[in-house]
């Protein structure tokens, strides 16, 4: 059975489980205030050390009108929880002043398939993707980084930039983006997300001279075009790409990516889905086995992360339905009390 089948399955008795079965809805604000960032990434950390005991299907995409897509993200935990995510992502809703992502999380027991809540899945999303890159920093980025250099102005910024302050100790931190406009826009979005006090926040113009300023360089955004380059990049840099989650999609040049040590939230899916990685290996730049570990192996200790402190590393991530299932569950759990 195709797991858009399967959807439509689990959705049908969704419904039909609702008749008699009050399903709560876990709204935006509480899913905000249920998943604090050092929490999360204490949880997230746990459940990738765990991995090999969750079943995570590879996603499902689907092509939609205006370069969408839906992604359907499975994954469940034996004895425990089962949870689906259902995405779409629309890059032109920028163009309408609207988010570029949607998402609806349904969280079910795994024996029974009992409904158990129905969570806002936009906010699950944002702040699960920024705590796991701020969990992967916390092996891969020099412990005394101190400058953070913010590549894009989409929803996600915020929330990447208040989890890596958790991760490390920052600074200051720089934006960058398209427009000067948008920039000074998420600058005011970041300080009302919880920027810490301490920390100084300017816009930047010129990427180049940026990059060369940045300990950690974060990058979220739905380029197909490589924006960061190698020669820009100071030794000792750490590069989290968050956003090129289709093969068409790069954030990177080949250069950076053939000389930074790489890292990856999930093999399967950062090798079927990343063009940052798909595309170098088929120009024959790059191969899998270049990719030194997974989350889950660091995570694990069984695979160290910073060698060195002049080391340039570089974390890729497409998202995980395991990440997802880890911050749902945290969500019910805190929800309820």
């Amino acid at each position: 059975m195709r797991l858009i089948d399967v959807w439509c399955c689990f959705a049908l008795r969704c419904a039909a489980m609702a008749e008699t079965h009050t399903i709560p809805f876990i709204a935006a604000d509480q899913v905000r205030a249920a998943l604090p960032y050092l929490a999360l990434i204490d949880a997230l950390r746990v459940a990738f050390a765990e991995s090999d005991q969750v079943q995570v299907p590879r996603r499902h995409a689907h092509l939609l009108p205006e370069d969408g897509t839906l992604l359907l993200m499975p994954a469940w935990r034996a004895q425990r929880q089962l949870g689906i995510k259902l995405v779409t992502v629309t890059p032109r809703n920028r163009e309408r002043d609207l988010p570029t992502v949607h998402a609806l999380y349904v969280l079910s027991d795994t024996e029974t398939g009992v409904p158990i809540a129905i969570i806002d899945g936009e906010v699950l999303t944002l702040r699960r993707t920024a705590a796991v890159s701020a969990l992967a920093s916390r092996y891969l980025s020099r412990p005394d980084s101190r400058s953070l250099l913010m590549v894009g102005t989409g929803r996600l910024a915020p929330e990447m930039v208040v989890a890596h302050c958790v991760a490390r100790d920052i600074e200051r931190v720089m934006v960058w983006g398209r427009t000067e406009r948008k920039a000074l826009e998420t600058i005011e979005r970041i300080r009302q997300a919880g920027l810490p006090d301490h920390v100084s926040i300017d816009i930047e113009l010129v990427l180049s001279a940026a990059c060369a300023e940045a300990d950690i360089i974060c990058c979220a955004t739905t380029s197909t075009e490589p924006l960061l380059r190698a020669e820009w990049v100071k030794p000792g840099t750490h590069i989290d790409l968050v956003g090129g989650f289709r093969p068409n999609m790069r954030e990177a040049d080949d250069a950076l990516m053939s000389t930074a040590a790489l890292f990856v939230d999930t093999l399967d899916g950062a090798l079927a889905e990343a063009g940052d990685l798909v595309q170098p290996m088929q120009a024959g730049l790059l191969q899998a086995t270049d990719i030194r570990a997974d989350l889950g192996t660091l995570a694990c200790a069984s695979q160290p992360g910073r060698k060195t402190a002049d080391q340039i590393t570089l974390f890729k991530s497409v998202g995980s339905a395991l990440a997802d299932l880890a911050a749902a569950g945290l969500v019910q759990e805190l929800s309820i009390k």
